[in-house]
C-alpha cells in the first residue's frame, strides 16, 4: 500500500526530489521550516517542501537563527559561518546556503543524523 502525500512528514529529511534542497553555485539551498523555543534542537521530518527543524533556543535576538545555523552545520560537517539565511531572517520558512556541499552530500548527513 502506499502512502499518502500527508504522510511525508514522518519520512526522511530531506530530497532534493521533493523540493527541500537544491543546487547553487556555492553549494546547496535547504528549504526549512522552523519551531523555536522547543525543548530541544532536532530535525522533526519534513512538512511539505520544507524540512522541519526544532530548535531550543528562542526567537529573540537571532538566538534561534544562530543556534539553526551552527546544529546544521555539526550534523553535514561545516563551520556555522559556513552556512547563511540567504531567506526568512525573520520568519519560520528559511532558505539556508550549505557552502561547499552538494545536494546529495548535505541530503546523506541529515539521513545519517535523523538515525
Amino acid at each position: 500500500m502506499s502512502r499518502g502525500r500527508d504522510d511525508r512528514r514522518d519520512e526522511a529529511p530531506a530530497s532534493d526530489e521533493d523540493g527541500v534542497m537544491r543546487a547553487h553555485p556555492e553549494g546547496t539551498v535547504v528549504r526549512l521550516r522552523v519551531v523555536a523555543g522547543a525543548r530541544r534542537t532536532e530535525l522533526a521530518g519534513v512538512a511539505g517542501q520544507a524540512l522541519r527543524v526544532r530548535v531550543a533556543a528562542p526567537p529573540a535576538q537571532g538566538r534561534a537563527n544562530a543556534a539553526i545555523l551552527g546544529y546544521l552545520a555539526g550534523l553535514v560537517g561545516l563551520r556555522a559561518r559556513d552556512l547563511e539565511i540567504t531567506a526568512g531572517e525573520r520568519a519560520r520558512d528559511k532558505l539556508v546556503l550549505v557552502r561547499g556541499r552538494s545536494p546529495r552530500q548535505v541530503r546523506a548527513a541529515l539521513l545519517e543524523a535523523d538515525r
